[in-house]
């Protein structure tokens, strides 16, 4: 199962309401990251998180069952804890909507988040150059309709008129931010044997490099198998 969530209303929310840097904001990005945290570690067993924009995607372990795998429970669950985690971190109320996907193979859930790893690319691309036209004076109409005739290359091209290489453009806003658990060794001081002894222990990394086409297939794959 992969859960879906979106930020309701987030585009007033996040140019009227709450006016965060476009097209993209480090301020905005890590609360969307500690909200996935949150998810990933609030009950469920959830052993991969991803976001990009104002959407998450959660992949369940396999053999998860609580509520008896009910979607309409996990669901509203879900988009509960999201809204008030987002909430309380920002102090002004949002809320997520969420929606559950049951992909009955590995292929199933490589695809959905390969897809959504393009999404991030093509977005972030887009909203480059929109933001680029719009303060260049252009209106968000016109923006708009400048970018519907443009190629990726065309566009890459724009960018690069006005001093921005999009190879450069740090890899969060392109791929999106993987959330996960990594095991790390812990050292510790046994004082019954008065030494020092090493623990394995397990914490959640956000992971801001995602890699992209087969090598972020693998990075699924891995977490999936293991």
């Amino acid at each position: 199962m992969v859960a879906r969530l979106d930020g309701r209303s987030f585009t007033r929310l996040t140019k009227e309401i709450v006016k965060f840097e476009k097209p993209f904001d480090s301020k905005f990005r890590d609360l969307m990251v500690e909200v996935v945290k949150h998810l990933v570690d609030c009950g469920f067993r959830i052993i991969y998180g991803y976001t990009q924009s104002d959407e998450i995607s959660l992949l369940f372990h396999p053999e998860e069952d609580t509520f008896q795998r009910k979607m309409r429970k996990l669901n509203s669950v879900l988009a509960g804890e999201a809204s008030g985690k987002f909430s309380l971190l920002l102090g002004r109320i949002a809320s997520f909507d969420s929606r559950i996907s049951q992909l009955p193979s590995m292929d199933l859930v490589v695809d959905y988040f390969r897809w959504r790893n393009e999404d991030a690319h093509r977005n972030a691309l887009n909203g480059h150059c929109y933001w680029l036209l719009r303060k260049k004076g252009e209106s968000a109409t016109k923006a708009s309709k400048i970018l519907e005739k443009k190629t990726v290359s065309e566009k890459n091209e724009l960018l690069f008129q006005h001093g921005i290489n999009f190879n450069d453009v740090p890899n969060w806003q392109k791929r999106g931010v993987g959330v996960y658990w990594e095991t790390y060794v812990k050292e510790g001081f046994n004082p019954k044997k008065k030494q020092v002894e090493k623990a394995e222990r397990k914490r959640l990394k956000a992971d801001y490099e995602l890699p992209k086409g087969d090598e972020y297939s693998e990075v699924i794959k891995s977490i999936l198998e293991n």
